[in-house]
């Protein structure tokens, strides 16, 4: 059978994914040295930590040996811990980055649990230009993460916050599932954002951690406390800054630990409830005709782009668009054959 035409992006998405996606190579090292120089803007990454110390102290020797001491890129590493349990500050410490614990940053105000609360009160720790968060939990960090989201901010003056996009491997009990990562970005991130806020249908990974931002935009901004984090900050930067302030960039491959289904879940539940507050907070609840955009954009990766790209390497991440559908069926009561049968014996 032929298959079955599929809807358009919006023409606004389309050209923001041509003019705004970028890979990591199209802006080298050296051009940000020199961009970097030129403005005099500063740099500074931020780990947020909560038991991660297999794997923390690797990400930190990579950033402050590759972009701090090889190369100036990032003026300031510093790590969050946020209550953990094991070593996990005594190993960042250890490896070169600045510690800070959550409950002794602003302590008039009592901490609460949660990942944006500690993305929150590290503004206050931290002094660059252009703030970049990195999750604690990667394995096999390629320094390309900080330096290929922070490159647009350092380069282009018009852009404002950057979020990274890769492949999210699943892997678990050996068995590797190549696009089986990000499954509350599939399940519940991706169509919140299809159908309210259709203008950030182009994003390959609304919920990554890895993003970076002009501090001049974070400190606008309010956090969700919790994982509704990344899809707060994404969606009220849009309705601050515009769509066309916003960018991505390609950094490869994404490989970190996987939670279980109870703990997705929950992530999910704390997502959805972010967006319907933005939702209430603009009056978007009341039925009106732009409430709910119909469709869903997908991404897979083309072929032969499996690697990073090399620069200028297009299209790296392709699109596809599918019409959700919202038809209901009545209560059966009300259908006449059914009543007739009943009716009848």
């Amino acid at each position: 059978m032929p298959a079955e035409p599929t809807p358009e992006l919006l023409p606004q998405v389309a050209s923001w994914l041509r003019r705004r996606s970028w890979s990591a190579a199209d802006r080298p090292v050296d051009t940000l040295l020199a961009a970097k120089e030129r403005t005099g803007r500063t740099v500074s990454v931020v780990l947020p930590a909560l038991d991660e110390e297999a794997t923390v102290g690797d990400i930190v020797r990579t950033i402050r040996r590759e972009l701090m001491e090889r190369l100036p890129l990032v003026d300031e590493l510093v790590v969050v811990d946020s209550g953990s349990t094991d070593a996990t500050a005594a190993v960042a410490a250890e490896a070169g980055a600045r510690v800070e614990h959550r409950d002794a940053i602003l302590p008039r105000l009592p901490a609460v649990p949660g990942k944006g609360e500690v993305l929150w009160r590290s503004l206050l720790v931290t002094r660059g230009d252009i703030v970049c968060f990195i999750d604690a939990d990667l394995r096999e960090f390629d320094p390309a993460f900080v330096s290929g989201i922070v490159g647009p901010l350092l380069t282009d003056d018009s852009i404002q916050l950057v979020k990274a996009m890769y492949d999210r491997p699943l892997e678990s009990e050996g068995a590797v599932l190549p696009a089986g990562g990000g499954r509350v970005t599939e399940l519940v991130a991706r169509p919140l954002l299809n159908l309210h806020w259709p203008e950030l249908a182009g994003f390959v990974q609304p919920l990554g951690g890895e993003y970076a931002a002009r501090r001049s935009l974070l400190e606008r901004l309010p956090f969700p406390t919790g994982y509704g984090v990344e899809l707060g900050l994404l969606v009220d930067a849009l309705e601050l800054v515009g769509l066309d302030a916003l960018a991505q960039v390609d950094v490869g491959v994404r490989h970190h630990r996987h939670q279980d289904g109870q703990a997705l879940g929950r992530m999910a539940a704390t997502i959805y409830r972010t967006a319907l507050e933005r939702l209430d907070r603009t009056h978007r609840l009341k039925a009106s005709a732009d409430l709910v955009h119909p469709h869903l954009t997908q991404f897979t990766r083309s072929p032969g782009t499996l690697s990073r790209p090399s620069a200028g390497e297009t299209p790296i991440f392709t699109p596809r668009t599918y019409e959700i559908t919202s038809l209901e069926r009545p209560p059966m009561h009300t259908v006449p054959e059914y009543a007739k049968r009943r009716t009848d014996g």
